[in-house]
């Protein structure tokens, strides 16, 4: 079945920005992008939680050929759809048992579970929660495993080669990459291996294409916003 048009409902410089990377990167600027403004709260709405009822971005929309419309919720899974719903572009090895494929996966996820849960646990208590709420403790914790934990197992790979999963770069590297970026905001992957990758990255025209709108983002959520009121965590 082919795919007859994308749609992203996207937040600059959010977990959306690596899906509107990969999508850059498959189809160039042939898709549709929707700017949901999430410090408003619009997420929290009746139309857009018959969207994704996680209140969160990105959803990535789906038309196939045949005029039936899906929706996906979770960035890894799009990253991963996308990737080999265009296997011409070579941003992942085929689909079945080999080596590079299970490692492929395995970073792709790293990056989509392990790395983000730590890192969002550091914007939750530093930036998002009411400072009456927000725990120093889980800061300091989850700042610790990253550095001592995250970082030594990235820069082991990126010390052998230029990309997170060998001398080529694929989807992995949107999830992981952009967590390095994220990462950095926060003080850590500060190392050299680091700013490596990174400008290796993005000289990638579809990179600059994601984050052109990345000035548009701002870490802390002001307190007039009705984010400030609506975020559970």
């Amino acid at each position: 079945m082919k795919i007859a048009h994308l749609k992203l409902y996207h937040h600059p410089a959010t977990r959306s920005a690596r899906v509107k990377w990969m999508l850059h990167e498959v189809v160039g600027d042939a898709f549709e992008v929707e700017k949901v403004a999430l410090y408003d709260g619009v997420q929290y709405g009746a139309d857009f939680l018959a969207l994704n009822p996680n209140h969160c971005v990105p959803v990535l929309e789906i038309t196939w050929e045949g005029g039936e419309v899906q929706r996906m919720i979770e960035s890894a899974a799009m990253v991963a759809f996308l990737a080999d719903a265009y296997p011409e572009k070579g941003l992942a090895p085929p689909p079945g048992a080999s080596p590079q494929r299970a490692d492929y996966l395995q970073m792709l996820h790293f990056g989509a579970t392990s790395m983000d849960v730590m890192l969002s646990q550091v914007r939750i208590h530093e930036h998002m929660l009411p400072a009456a709420q927000r725990d120093a403790r889980t800061v300091a914790r989850y700042r610790s495993k990253f550095a001592q934990e995250a970082e030594p197992q990235l820069a082991r790979r990126l010390e052998e080669n230029p990309y997170i999963c060998g001398d080529a770069f694929t989807a992995a590297d949107c999830l992981v990459a952009y967590d390095v970026f994220w990462a950095r905001g926060y003080g850590l992957c500060r190392d050299e291996i680091f700013r490596r990758y990174l400008s290796t990255v993005s000289k990638r025209p579809a990179f600059a294409s994601a984050f052109a709108d990345a000035r548009e983002f701002s870490p802390v959520v002001p307190e007039d916003k009705p984010l400030a009121t609506l975020f559970t965590g």
